[in-house]
């Protein structure tokens, strides 16, 4: 008998390390790691009809309505690489789409396995983010304590300006989590009240982070 497939959601503020975690996590389980984000641009890029929807609705500056994310998640869910399951990674971001994909996955008598909820303290995340610096010339990027240039200010690849982007100023960071969090509550509780959520403190060492996932996901 053919072994279930394993659906696990990520879910976690920015800065959380949810992306380094799921690349990590992508290798030891041999999942694909589905990434809204990489999603929209491989519709976009490829003209799909999906894409083509969603186009329109990005170009008025509206934002693109579950129906066509959903119907781009379980696409992608339907080719053979995710036969075994998936990663998800941001999505769902609503009450609709975790509905919609509990829907779509149970037409197919499958459902989604757990819930993982890195968490961290909103100082570190907002230190994390404010910290980080670019190359005006390459786009390298540095942070200022976790990988600082050798010289501050100053790229270490071509010698050009190292820049904060706006997005990445603590007064921004804070309000982007605020938004976060009143986005994404709704959706902690409501995978809290089925029992699927884990919640994995990301105020440690990487290598502690992917250990407790691991954990979790192997029960």
């Amino acid at each position: 008998m053919a072994e279930e497939p394993r659906y696990i959601i990520l879910l976690g503020p920015p800065a959380s390390g949810k992306g380094t975690q799921a690349a990590r996590l992508r290798e030891a389980l041999g999942l694909p790691h589905v990434a809204s984000g990489d999603l929209f641009r491989e519709n976009l890029k490829n003209e799909t009809e999906l894409g083509l929807k969603a186009k329109v609705y990005m170009d008025r500056g509206d934002l693109v309505p579950d129906d066509v994310t959903t119907a781009m998640v379980m696409e992608r869910l339907s080719r053979a690489d995710c036969a075994s399951g998936a990663l998800l990674d941001g999505f769902p971001r609503t009450i609709a789409q975790a509905e919609a994909l509990d829907e779509a996955l149970s037409a197919h008598r499958h459902q989604v396995s757990m819930v993982l909820y890195i968490t961290a303290p909103d100082e570190v995340l907002i230190e994390r983010v404010s910290g980080r610096r670019l190359c005006r010339t390459c786009g390298e990027s540095y942070h200022v304590t976790f990988n600082p240039p050798r010289q501050s200010g100053v790229c270490d690849k071509d010698g050009g300006d190292l820049y904060q982007r706006n997005d990445d100023k603590p007064e921004t960071v804070g309000k982007r989590l605020q938004v976060y969090r009143q986005q994404t509550s709704p959706l902690i509780d409501y995978y809290r009240r089925q029992g699927l959520l884990v919640e994995i403190d990301g105020h440690q060492p990487i290598d502690a982070v992917q250990a407790d996932l691991r954990a979790a996901i192997h029960g």
